[in-house]
């Protein structure tokens, strides 16, 4: 056997490790000189300023969609769960009192596949019904009640006795299934009653965003309440949440065609979500809504509101930023602004650099 064939040494294969290694960091090393940043620069700003920087080159490596991606993962990878929840106010859930008539209501008017479920108040959560488990709960019960029926009927269907075994003609081989049987399916039967309840994580609003998406592949749980530090629900992520923030919004069948927090409406003109990004309406009406600071504290038009009175608006009331945008509550409750008619500036094309302090 020539040398060139011996087992590579333990020794040698760190060798190789530590070289390698070594040209990964002189390669990063060497880019972050090519880009003029500091060595104190991490290893996500170094890609995320290079990724931006190729954006200005029309012949960069990446499209612009994959530079989009790129960039929303490299920003999943420094976001916590509390940056991605569905905050408490907005979660759709049903006590599990409730019948199976309600529940399936709720999933018609909500679109979701998976609503939680609760006993008394969010606070004391007992898991969540997918709308999979539901129907086969309900499909389940028709089987069965066909199957009753089948077995009564064929004996008085061959005119013998129903206990008469003895006389009774030999029955052909069906293979075929019962026609399922929905007539008395039973509705009114409690969400406690049945065995459709799934389990959900709880996890803290601290939790790394990117923990929770590693961890609802290995458990296959894809719901997640987010409890603070007295066991309260502060909030709710599913994978779809966590997998947006990546991919960008993930449109099915059945979301709504337009715009789910600008629209223009026949009768209001521009409305806009209270959960709508302030960023995005900036972008949309070309005015500067917040200061630097206050885009470190504020991130939707609901939080601008309150930041503007100090309170929360009621329906009706129209709330003026110094910018020159009005702001008129379409829809309210004592606890949070829920939609909005945005009135634009008279001077709508120049961008005014304004704030709420």
């Amino acid at each position: 056997m020539s040398s060139t064939d011996q087992p590579t040494s333990k020794s040698d294969a760190s060798s190789a490790a530590e070289e390698s290694r070594g040209g990964v960091l002189g390669w990063l090393a060497a880019v972050r000189a090519r880009l003029g940043l500091q060595g104190s620069q991490t290893l996500r700003d170094t890609l995320e300023y290079a990724l931006r920087e190729e954006q200005a080159d029309s012949a960069g490596a990446f499209s612009a969609e994959e530079r989009s991606m790129l960039l929303r993962l490299l920003r999943f990878g420094a976001s916590r769960v509390e940056d991605i929840m569905v905050p408490r106010a907005d979660i759709i859930a049903i006590d599990e009192t409730e019948p199976l008539s309600e529940l399936l209501k709720q999933f018609e008017d909500a679109g979701v596949s998976r609503i939680p479920v609760f006993s008394e108040t969010l606070d004391d959560p007992r898991g969540m019904v997918h709308i999979k488990d539901l129907f086969g709960s309900i499909v389940e019960q028709a089987r069965v009640a066909a199957a009753v029926a089948k077995a009564t009927e064929g004996p008085a269907m061959s005119g013998q006795p129903a206990n008469d075994v003895s006389v009774a003609a030999p029955a052909e081989p069906d293979d075929a299934a019962p026609a399922l049987d929905f007539s008395d399916i039973d509705l009114s039967r409690s969400i406690a009653s049945t065995k459709i309840k799934r389990s959900v994580l709880f996890v803290p609003p601290s939790m790394p965003a990117m923990n929770l998406l590693i961890r609802m592949q290995s458990t296959r749980i894809h719901m997640a309440l987010v409890v603070d530090e007295y066991g309260g629900t502060d909030g709710l992520v599913t994978i779809e949440d966590l997998v947006e923030q990546i991919v960008g919004d993930i449109e099915d069948e059945h979301d709504e065609a337009e715009d789910a927090h600008l629209s223009q409406d026949a009768k209001h003109g521009l409305v806009a979500s209270a959960r709508m990004p302030v960023s995005e309406l900036e972008a949309h009406l070309g005015v500067v809504l917040l200061t630097p600071e206050e885009a470190e504290e504020i991130d939707t038009l609901g939080g601008l509101m309150f930041s503007i009175l100090g309170r929360v608006p009621g329906r009706g009331e129209i709330v003026r930023h110094p910018s020159g945008v009005e702001f008129e509550v379409l829809d309210a409750d004592p606890r949070r602004v829920k939609k909005l008619k945005i009135h634009k500036p008279k001077a709508a094309g120049e961008a005014t650099q304004g704030g709420t302090s």
